[in-house]
């Protein structure tokens, strides 16, 4: 892969259905990138529950009160209100950052679709249900066959043309199956059978993401991550399996390298 550009490469993390993990995998996502030696920044578009800025201002108070050194991105949140505001922090954050990790609400948001248009990468995490389906595609209720796209796929196909219309680039959208359960084989194979027939409709990537696990639940009022080894102390078989589905999702993600020399971390150790 080619090194990334002085441009910072934007993930941005959009789904308008809460519940999905979207902050969640955000901050592993920011966390693991700047383990590498990536010089990265989060933008947190969520003034109201701020889970991404609580879960990094977190993270800050317990590497104060332990005393160990912990990669933590440069982040702001935006009051949701002002253009000027969004686009001046968004200017800030970018500058000198390899990756610019943006969280945006779990609703309509004009700057959620502001920062859509932006994205390199665009990450939409789902459950595995077609509750989260409906938000890209609508099935037959008898035969589960996609019969067309739902609203929010049209939303990120009018920020495709926006964004090739802007730049001539064009934005890698990936469809995020998080919080996949193993159980109800029948339910999960009739949304990954609708989800590959709508990907080849209107362009996205799947991917596997995060499971549904009680230890992310955990790991947040203290900002800790799966790749924070030494603060877990003992590390169980659930542990190591969460690390495996972070490392498959962050290969899968496919981001371009940083151009930092990576750091020596014990990421994915077990």
């Amino acid at each position: 892969m080619s090194p990334v550009a002085q441009k910072p490469h934007i993930i941005v993390f959009a789904n308008e259905k809460g519940g999905t993990g979207k902050s969640t995998t955000a901050v592993h996502v920011a966390i693991a990138l700047q383990a590498r030696g990536a010089r990265v920044a989060a933008f947190d578009l969520d003034h109201r529950q701020r889970t991404m800025g609580r879960y990094l201002d977190n993270r800050a108070a317990t590497q104060k009160r332990v005393g160990r050194e912990l990669p933590i991105p440069r982040h702001a949140t935006h009051d949701g209100e002002t253009l000027a505001r969004f686009e001046e922090t968004f200017a800030q954050l970018s500058e000198g950052s390899d990756f610019l990790v943006i969280d945006t609400p779990g609703r309509d948001d004009r700057f959620a679709r502001l920062a859509a248009e932006r994205g390199d990468t665009l990450v939409t995490p789902m459950n595995d249900s077609f509750v989260d389906f409906d938000l890209i595609g609508q099935v037959d209720p008898d035969t589960y066959k996609v019969t067309r796209p739902s609203f929010y796929a049209e939303l990120i196909w009018d920020a495709r043309k926006v964004r090739a219309k802007t730049d001539g680039s064009t934005i890698d959208w990936v469809v995020l199956r998080n919080r996949v359960q193993h159980i109800e084989a029948r339910n999960m194979r009739r949304v990954s059978e609708a989800l590959d027939q709508l990907s080849k409709r209107v362009g996205f990537r799947i991917i596997p993401g995060l499971g549904e696990r009680v230890i992310y639940r955990e790991l947040f009022p203290k900002g800790l991550t799966m790749l924070d080894a030494g603060e877990f102390g003992g590390m169980g078989l659930s542990h190591v399996a969460a690390r495996q589905e972070l490392r498959e999702m962050m290969a899968a993600l496919a981001l371009p390298e940083p151009t930092q020399a990576p750091v020596t971390m014990p990421l994915f150790a077990a």
